[in-house]
């Protein structure tokens, strides 16, 4: 994930800023983001963003009533990402359910649909703040209640498709939590191993030769 935030103003895509105003709520909420990644949340201050910016804090006030309201959207925007992103690629068409579970590993290697930096900085906050811990434990519920349905679609009984689902979404996290910065390939070899492990039938030659060569996409982008 980039350091430097892009600013709504240096996007040439943008629609032009008019007037005094030069940065756009987004360019709030995208360094409120990065900041709240790298330094946590005890560092998401109006004064450290509009440093950053190099703007008046007095311009946050067009579009936040306060610092609560500004962490509130980047939970919401949280919610609306990475919460999001899983249950729907738990949802996705699939044949079979070893493709549905690589269908739901694209969040691992795309941080297009998946920010897990995102997701480790709000569970850093959330061991500091009971509201965010009761947004943290319901997301997680509903993400893993996605994953159970997405087995029982493929005719998993109730107890062994909860118990899969929390396998192989607390693995996971424990994965990256561990950041053991693998080779690609060395991971992509255990893509077998892990599918057996997770549904309990071998995958397709063509669904892991699908999902290999989506993610040394995203991977080789990561290393460029």
């Amino acid at each position: 994930m980039s350091t430097k935030p892009i600013l709504h103003r240096d996007d040439p895509d943008a629609e032009p800023l008019v007037g005094n105003i030069k940065v756009t709520r987004d360019d709030w909420l995208n360094v409120a983001m990065d900041v709240l990644i790298s330094d946590g949340v005890e560092q998401v201050k109006v004064m450290n963003l509009a440093e950053r910016m190099a703007v008046s804090r007095s311009s946050f006030y067009w579009y936040f009533k306060s610092r609560q309201d500004l962490l509130d959207a980047l939970l919401a925007r949280w919610q609306a990402t990475n919460t999001a992103a899983l249950i729907a690629q738990a949802e996705a068409d699939a044949a079979t359910i070893t493709a549905a579970v690589c269908n739901v590993h694209r969040c691992v290697v795309n941080p297009e649909l998946f920010d897990t930096a995102l997701d480790f900085a709000v569970r850093d906050w959330a061991r500091r703040a009971g509201k965010v811990r009761r947004m943290l434990d319901q997301s997680d519920a509903r993400r893993v209640e996605a994953l159970q349905a997405m087995f029982q679609r493929f005719g998993y009984e109730e107890v062994e498709a909860i118990t899969r689902a929390r396998v192989l979404y607390y693995m996971q996290l424990g994965y990256d939590l561990a950041q053991l910065n693998e080779p690609v390939e060395f991971r992509l070899k255990l893509l077998p191993h892990y599918l057996l492990v997770f549904t309990g039938v071998e995958g397709r030659p063509e669904e892991i030769e699908e999902f290999s060569a989506y993610a040394r996409r995203f991977w080789e982008e990561r290393e460029t």
